[in-house]
């Protein structure tokens, strides 16, 4: 939690709560499902919960934005931004069923009324979206040609809408064919914590 409020200190109390229940939830939903690496589930805040939320640095989504977290495993990227924004509606799609029960109880747990996780393959998305966000999903241009019919053109946040995905290591030859219009930020640009230095946020517009 230090981690948190170190980057965002001016979040509410019921922010704060909900951030704080995280670390209790998903280390007791590990044990029963693995979404989480088991090395890995002791460094949730840092390694994601706060990777997620570099895409708040990125950018600040509006009242009423629609976002699509898709292939949001546990409930990431998806979860700490619907705590951030909760204003905003959220759908959180996993093709995992048990994934998806794990991101549903802990939003449950948490009170998040404003996130909708679903078992769904992305190909099957209907639904139109302001942003859509990912997680290292799948290579940038695979994820355009599913999630493009999704995306709504016009918007009303600063940031045209469009895919926002988080990253690590080389990433020029799937950001090659969008190289004209693609957007490739440090997150060790908001946040100094060693771990971050090779993870970048990846904004394509609509």
């Amino acid at each position: 939690m230090e981690q948190i409020l170190k980057y965002f200190p001016d979040i509410s109390e019921r922010q704060r709560r909900q951030f704080e229940m995280l670390d209790g939830l998903y280390h007791d939903w590990n044990a029963k499902i693995n979404v989480i690496s088991r090395k890995d589930i002791d460094n949730l805040y840092e390694h994601h919960v706060l990777h997620s939320l570099s895409i708040a640095k990125a950018t600040r989504f509006k009242a009423g934005t629609k976002i699509l977290d898709f292939g949001t495993g546990g409930g990431f990227p998806g979860i700490p931004l619907a705590i951030m924004f909760p204003e905003c509606q959220f759908k959180l799609i996993d093709g995992t069923g048990k994934k998806i029960k794990v991101a549903t109880e802990v939003a449950n747990a948490i009170g998040l009324d404003n996130c909708q996780p679903v078992q769904l393959r992305g190909e099957e998305e209907k639904g139109k979206f302001d942003f859509v966000v990912s997680r290292a999903v799948m290579p940038l241009p695979d994820l355009v040609k599913i999630v493009t019919k999704n995306i709504v053109k016009r918007g009303n946040n600063v940031l045209p809408n469009g895919i926002i995905c988080l990253k690590g290591g080389d990433l020029q030859a799937e950001t090659a064919p969008f190289r004209n219009i693609v957007e490739v930020t440090k997150i060790s640009n908001w946040f100094d914590e060693q771990w971050f230095k090779d993870k970048n946020v990846i904004y394509l517009p609509a």
